[in-house]
């Protein structure tokens, strides 16, 4: 069975090192709790309001500094961990990942009062709370998870690339190191606007429950790269070089393509429930509908799709589907369907908590002015 996944590659340790790999992610999370405590940090105010004080949460933000330390210990293996092995462990870490987050959520979840969720399992799933903070709010568990979910994405495609290059060595696929400089970028271009994270779905709405601890730690810092599972394990495709330059230079022009949009879209967002009268980038007036104290915006990039980051978003992951240049291998595309599938039912969910949030009335307004929902003129 694992012959025919082409992946027998990622079961290959076994005793002592087995077990480390099972151990790996939490060696991780403590590592980054630590970081995260000790490293100096800038706070700012975010968008979700404080209930106890009725004032915007202050964060404490240092994950560009976490980053980039974890990149440079990663690279001078100064630890004796070999720069390959977050790729070669994934699969036992993934397995040890699960358990520790699994746990984690239970204390998470189970040390909160009740609530309105009467059923411990989907209490469990969901969460009970929507903030958990501790030490005067130094840490954020949220702010936490993006930070070990973004450094470890960069990590494991880094590793994955690492593997690759030692396996094919002169006849490596220049679309695994592509790869895993898009979602290094990615990471990195996240922490440099960290900031911005303050004003999204997951940091507004979410509870803390298993599914957001298992997907903000592991789906995100261990599975996002599953392409890379199946992927590190093939040599180049074997194309003309005028082939390969159109395969790999129109794969960096979907991928900035897919990043501009969501990027653009976000810090559009971003700065108009900071500055709600100021044009974005000094061209783009901020047109929207008002619903009571609320504004919900209708151009630029809000203006295309209700919902246009997440076509950004999907574009991104196209370009993840063509960069390893095997078009045919199902491995390439895992990523893609999962974002086309994840933001489809987002897409519905949020849909349903803005009706809620601005008011029906005003909501079916946003709908007239916006049609699409995330792709013009398609969907």
């Amino acid at each position: 069975m694992i012959e025919t996944l082409g992946i027998e590659h990622l079961f290959e340790l076994k005793g002592a090192q087995a077990v480390a790999g099972f151990f790996t992610p939490l060696a991780v999370f403590v590592a980054v709790f630590l970081a995260q405590i000790i490293l100096p940090a800038r706070r700012v105010p975010g968008y979700v309001i404080d209930k106890q004080t009725g004032e915007p949460r202050n964060y404490r933000l240092n994950g560009l500094l976490v980053f980039l330390i974890a990149l440079a210990v990663w690279a001078s293996e100064i630890t004796g961990m070999p720069r390959d092995w977050f790729y070669r462990s994934a699969v036992y870490s993934v397995a040890g990942g699960t358990v520790f987050t699994l746990i984690f959520a239970l204390i998470a979840v189970f040390s909160q009062p009740r609530g309105e969720e009467s059923n411990p399992i989907a209490a469990w799933w969901t969460g009970r709370v929507q903030e958990i903070s501790f030490f005067g709010s130094r840490f954020d568990v949220k702010m936490y998870f993006y930070v070990v979910g973004g450094t470890m994405l960069s990590l494991n495609a880094l590793s994955g690339a690492a593997y690759h290059h030692e396996r094919f060595g002169y006849d490596a696929n220049p679309g695994v190191y592509l790869y895993a400089a898009f979602y290094t970028f990615y990471v990195l271009d996240y922490f440099i606007f960290e900031r911005v994270q303050l004003y999204t779905y997951d940091l507004i709405h979410e509870k803390l429950g298993f599914m957001l601890f298992w997907g903000g730690l592991i789906v995100y810092g261990w599975m996002f790269i599953l392409p890379m599972w199946g992927m590190a394990a093939h040599p180049d495709p074997g194309f003309s070089p005028v082939l390969t330059s159109v395969w790999l230079g129109g794969t960096v022009i979907l991928f900035l393509l897919g990043w501009s949009i969501s990027r653009g879209a976000n810090m559009q967002k971003y700065t108009f429930k900071r500055w709600p009268d100021r044009k974005f980038l000094g061209i783009i007036e901020p047109k929207y509908i008002e619903a009571g104290d609320r504004k919900i915006l209708y151009s630029g990039f809000w203006g295309v799709a209700r919902h246009f980051n997440y076509m950004g978003e999907g574009f991104l992951s196209l370009s993840i589907a063509l960069v390893f240049g095997h078009f045919g291998n199902p491995w390439a595309w895992t990523y893609f369907v999962f974002i086309v599938t994840m933001f489809t039912f987002r897409q519905r969910n949020d849909d349903a908590q803005c009706a809620e949030k601005y008011g029906a009335e005003k909501w079916a307004e946003y709908q007239a002015r916006v049609k699409y929902r995330i792709f013009p003129g398609v969907y």
